[in-house]
């Protein structure tokens, strides 16, 4: 008997996605659904699905935490990930949780029925790695383009987008105030906020860290809910008095 599991807190998606696999060659004998990232965690361990198709933007969990938290016990099961955005937020959660061992797909809700049918039987199936174009495009930049953001360039964003100061980053990254600030003005440099205009005073039109938030935002480098994931992080490890924790 081959299960698999549908995790959309849409229902008009869920239907959908059931309609597809249904049409599928998989064999599929019964089809469990969640609602939200926490139910598809449970559903995952107790039902013990061949795969997955799992939204990204969900209430409780986000996909990507779900599926983290799915791929720590069981780091081979499939998962198609479908999902409204290709936000490198996304793109760059996924790429750093996936297992060596994995099938995953990733694909836009805009592509047509016929091409997540087909993405999905080569994920479960074939156990091919199904990624779109545009998503593809994202990995790209990320991963080597010069104009991509280094991850330890990018965590310094996510930092500023949650308000840390200089010297709160530092103490969470174990760094020193000079590694921050080089950090920032290379995060500055890439997001082409070198020459900041100025005012006729001469003072500047712009503070750097709004402004970088602010265009990160808007390129959709990070999104709400990455924010969010990052702060949710930051309190988790942080202590009382909001410096994070001494390990040992």
């Amino acid at each position: 008997m081959s299960t698999f599991l549908i995790v959309e807190d849409d229902a008009l998606h869920r239907s959908f996605l059931r309609e597809v696999i249904l049409l599928s060659d998989l064999g599929c004998t019964r089809l469990v659904e969640a609602e939200d990232g926490e139910a598809a965690v449970r559903l995952a361990r107790e039902v013990e699905p061949a795969g997955i198709v799992m939204d990204l933007q969900m209430p409780k969990k986000t996909g990507v935490q779900a599926a983290k938290a799915i791929w720590a016990t069981n780091p081979a099961m499939p998962i198609v990930f479908w999902s409204n955005y290709a936000d490198e937020a996304y793109v760059r959660g996924i790429t750093k949780i996936v297992p060596a061992c994995a099938t995953y797909g990733y694909l836009l809700k805009t592509a047509s029925k016929e091409r997540l049918l087909r993405s999905i039987q080569c994920v479960f199936q074939e156990g091919q790695n199904i990624v779109d174009r545009e998503i593809r495009g994202v990995q790209q930049r990320g991963a080597g383009h010069s104009e991509g953001l280094t991850d330890a360039e990018y965590e310094a964003l996510l930092d500023i987008a949650i308000g840390l100061t200089d010297q709160a980053i530092a103490t969470r990254r174990r760094i020193s105030l000079r590694s921050v600030q080089g950090r920032l003005q290379l995060l500055y440099a890439k997001l082409g906020l070198v020459e900041m205009p100025l005012l006729d005073g001469g003072t500047a039109e712009y503070n750097s860290r709004s402004r970088a938030v602010a265009v990160a935002l808007m390129s959709r480098l990070i999104n709400g809910k990455s924010i969010e994931a990052a702060d949710s992080d930051y309190r988790r490890t942080a202590g009382d008095d909001g410096a994070p924790e001494r390990r040992g």
